[in-house]
């Protein structure tokens, strides 16, 4: 289970925040309502009030890298490194297996990042974050440049993911997207958490 309390930023917060494992999150809120920098917060990527622990574990009270392994942090446009799409996964990946769930064709992994469109790197970029070790998924806009087709497959795997006890936070402006995933739904106003009036 992801604990989060006090979490404070900016205009974000104070934020209190339970999420258990194999259950989805959405959040919502206007554009700059401080929805990635919750996410960001959370995965301890930039200077923050407040404590996030993971099974009774603080974020404060690992390196920063180890904590990012188990709560890993997707941005809506992730950044590459490395020239190639393979380098920027584990050695020994099979791309054969893995690009597919999502709609890239193996073969893309010797293609360069120049050539990738916004929604490949999108898929990539999510694909690249499940590793063996991720309890906790913070997802921003994870298909916001997709068309549906991509969208179902990644949420399709998203599903995949809650089943295997990944804990997802979603933050989505496609009220239907966190209608189909989520279990429970939150809106982000004036720094504050509420809950999704149905």
């Amino acid at each position: 289970m992801l604990e989060a309390r006090a979490l404070r930023r900016l205009q974000v917060g104070p934020i209190d925040l339970t999420l258990a494992a194999g259950t989805c999150v959405s959040v919502a809120g206007r554009s700059g309502a401080g929805k990635s920098v919750l996410l960001r917060m959370i995965a301890d990527l930039d200077p923050h009030q407040g404590e996030v622990a993971l099974d009774r574990q603080s974020c404060s009270s690992m390196p920063a890298p180890a904590w990012r392994r188990m709560v890993t942090y997707v941005a809506a446009e992730s950044g590459w490194w490395e020239a190639k799409v393979a380098a920027h996964f584990a050695p020994g990946t099979d791309f054969s297996e893995r690009l597919p769930v999502l709609g890239i064709p193996a073969e893309a992994a010797s293609w360069p990042i120049e050539r990738l469109s916004t929604g490949e790197r999108q898929r990539l970029a999510l694909l690249r974050a499940l590793r063996a070790q991720t309890r906790v998924l913070l997802l921003d806009e994870p298909t916001s440049g997709l068309d549906a087709a991509s969208t179902g497959l990644v949420e399709a795997e998203l599903r995949r993911q809650l089943e295997r006890g990944v804990a997802i936070l979603l933050v989505t402006h496609d009220p239907a997207q966190a209608a189909r995933m989520a279990a429970r739904r939150l809106v982000l106003v004036e720094g504050r958490l509420q809950e999704h009036a149905a």
